[in-house]
């Protein structure tokens, strides 16, 4: 990825795409006070340089699956292969090699345990070479992070958000069933959120209006929003921790509340497994994660153990990985299980 550096308006660009990834140009230039052509050269240069993507993404509560926070420890020669196998799934996320080596992380979403005479993925991954420990915990509920982290949504003023954001309402009780040309348009939004209804159109085999209103629609019933995908670094943000806190039932509503309101996290949610909440922080510095851990979390009453683990990068974030960086990686070395 070339060098890239953020000025202001590049901040108000990616805080606006985070309120509506679909907002036309003209919207966010007219709020911000440029001309659309600026905001339009500003966002393409962005994207040509892979360092900005919106992406279409879809509730899996919404729809009946479940997703998974997975920790895979493996041999140190295996750990780059087993990111780039798991990059290639359509089901997985966020993964992210751990410092020190021997550990990764990265989010999968599966359909409920059943017996669909299929291998479950996670006994795939467990018999893949290499593999020495897979441990999963299931996301009961996102508490923090859902709409996108509070350390890239600060450029714009509240009277410009009130331009850009219409209310949008509550998401309806009735979920819609996907249809064939649904999932196609729900694939093609993965790969770029802000494809214009000439190529949806294609790729669904649907009218322009038909899509327009299904978009609509999906968001509406809370299945599709949409997320911005940048490198926290190019907000002055390069460590990113994965905390996992123990807490007990009685004391999980005051700490998940808490957490929502933390400028650092940029994901959490109660999982099942050994620790029940599940963090994702962005922080400028170690000793600004250290200050994090013993001031803000230490204060919180309920947490009785904190395991902590710093990213060495990402491999893969929210979305499918984009065309550049999937051929780059398409001639690593091929395993089994995993990629099955």
């Amino acid at each position: 990825m070339e060098s890239v550096t953020l000025d202001a308006l590049d901040r108000r660009l990616i805080h606006a795409l985070q309120l509506d990834g679909r907002l036309p140009f003209s919207r966010i230039a007219a709020a911000v006070g440029v001309p659309e052509r600026t905001v339009a050269r500003r966002y393409h240069r962005l994207r040509s340089r892979l360092a900005l993507r919106v992406v279409g993404l879809v509730d899996g509560r919404r729809t009946g699956m479940l997703d998974w926070v997975v920790r895979v420890r493996c041999a140190p020669e295996a750990v780059e292969t087993l990111a780039v196998l798991l990059a290639r799934r359509e089901d997985t996320s966020w993964i992210a090699p751990l410092v020190g080596g021997t550990e990764l992380t990265c989010m999968i979403r599966t359909p409920p345990p059943g017996d669909d005479g299929r291998r479950p993925f996670f006994e795939q991954l467990a018999r893949t070479a290499g593999v020495r420990e897979v441990g999963a915990a299931c996301v009961l509920r996102p508490v923090a992070g859902v709409g996108g982290w509070a350390g890239r949504m600060d450029a714009l003023g509240e009277a410009e958000q009130r331009l850009l954001l219409p209310p949008r309402p509550a998401p309806a009780e009735a979920v819609p069933v996907l249809s064939p040309a649904d999932s196609a348009l729900l694939r093609a939004l993965s790969q770029d959120g802000r494809a214009d209804l000439g190529r949806l159109a294609s790729a669904t085999g649907c009218s322009e209006s038909t899509v327009r209103r299904r978009i609509g629609q999906l968001r509406d019933s809370g299945v599709l929003a949409f997320e911005v995908e940048i490198d926290p670094a190019l907000f002055g943000y390069p460590i990113e921790a994965l905390l996992w806190l123990d807490v007990p039932p009685a004391g999980l509503g005051a700490v998940a509340e808490a957490l929502a309101g933390h400028q650092q996290v940029a994901f959490a949610a109660l999982t099942t497994g050994p620790s029940s909440v599940f963090v994702m922080v962005e922080c400028r510095s170690v000793s600004g994660l250290h200050a994090y851990v013993t001031d803000e979390l230490a204060a919180l009453h309920g947490i009785t153990r904190i395991e902590s683990a710093v990213t060495q990068r990402r491999t893969k974030r929210a979305g499918p990985l984009p065309a550049p960086l999937a051929e780059k990686r398409a001639g690593a070395p091929s395993g089994r299980a995993a990629a099955q």
